[in-house]
């Protein structure tokens, strides 16, 4: 396809909202802010095997290219509205670009996200969307509330997206425990079908949206899982001015991550393996109550899994009562 076929091509599918005065097909959206509102907005670049595998179903980068920025938005406490898309291809398929729109817009219409233009280019394959959304003045969930003596939680299941890579050859293990059986996906070629159930997590994450706006009002602060617990609860830490201490056999793992992993390995990929795309965030424990019903009305589990601390800007994780030092902290870019 030329480049006006193309953008033409995602015009035609491109979902509508009342509060889109202009949409794709100028130099500009233009949009209706609504009243009382405050414009809460993200932006994320995905590029082909540093976010998603070379191999990645088209419908599958669609999906992710929306759902790691609606996570942004839900770790904000933040209603999503609009995007824009920015698409670098180096080959224009029809049938391509038709599997990434499907995936985009099916998450989009969950979410009632209207995309209101973006950008297209002939390049290395990578994805650039950018969210907006709405929140009440002084509403906004931010990294910098937490205090020290708050519970930490998190929501679903952390480690199932790192298994995957891992199980796929493309992350590290720690050596696993002695003694311990080694993962069946890695050693034995995946024969209960474990990759199945945990590539789903890393190709098509569920951004907490819903669980980010109940929590608006009972968590003091928050943020979503991306680079690795350890690295992403550090990013809290700092920005509130406190340390945090997290009982590394509280984290929650889904039962494919159990059958495929020994413990040691098991605790690394949670750790810091990264691409969970689950909310982390801290609360008094007076809190605790309402938390849970949040979880429910959000319908998602919600796990606490330690407790902020004054004096420091440290996480420092325990097993068993003893200290335990991952060798890495999580995923960075440009680290080499």
């Amino acid at each position: 396809m030329a480049e006006f076929d193309l953008i033409d091509r995602i015009r035609s599918r491109a979902p509508a909202r009342a509060d889109v005065v202009l949409g794709i097909g100028d130099d500009a959206a233009v949009l209706q802010l609504p009243a009382g509102r405050q414009l809460v907005v993200c932006t994320d670049a995905l590029n082909a095997g540093v976010h998603f595998p070379h191999d990645t179903a088209a419908t599958d980068i669609g999906w992710k290219a929306l759902a790691v920025n609606l996570s942004d938005l839900a770790a904000m406490g933040a209603e999503p509205a609009w995007c824009t898309l920015s698409l670098s291809l180096p080959d224009p398929g029809e049938a391509w670009l038709d599997g990434f729109l499907d995936g985009f817009l099916e998450l989009a219409a969950l979410h009632r996200v209207s995309l209101v233009g973006g950008d297209t280019t002939c390049g290395p394959l990578a994805v650039g969307v950018t969210v907006h959304g709405f929140v009440e003045p002084g509403r906004a969930l931010l990294r910098s509330g937490a205090r020290p003596g708050e519970d930490i939680w998190v929501s679903g299941t952390l480690g199932d997206a790192a298994g995957a890579l891992a199980l796929l050859g493309h992350a590290d293990l720690a050596p696993a425990e002695e003694g311990a059986a080694p993962a069946p996906g890695a050693a034995e070629g995946d024969p209960a079908g474990i990759l199945a159930t945990l590539r789903p997590r890393l190709d098509r994450p569920t951004p907490r949206v819903a669980l980010g706006r109940t929590l608006q009002g009972t968590a003091s602060a928050a943020l979503d899982l991306s680079d690795g617990l350890l690295a992403d609860l550090g990013h809290l830490c700092r920005a509130s001015g406190v340390g945090a201490e997290v009982a590394l056999d509280a984290l929650p793992a889904s039962e494919a991550l159990h059958a495929a992993f020994a413990a040691q390995q098991r605790h690394l990929l949670q750790a810091t393996g990264g691409d969970d795309y689950e909310l982390c965030f801290t609360a008094p424990p007076a809190m605790a109550e309402r938390i849970g019903a949040a979880g429910s009305a959000a319908g998602v589990a919600l796990t606490r899994i330690g407790r902020t601390i004054p004096g420091s800007t440290a996480t420092a994780f325990t097993v068993d009562g003893r200290q335990w030092q991952p060798p890495r902290s999580g995923y960075m870019h440009f680290a080499g």
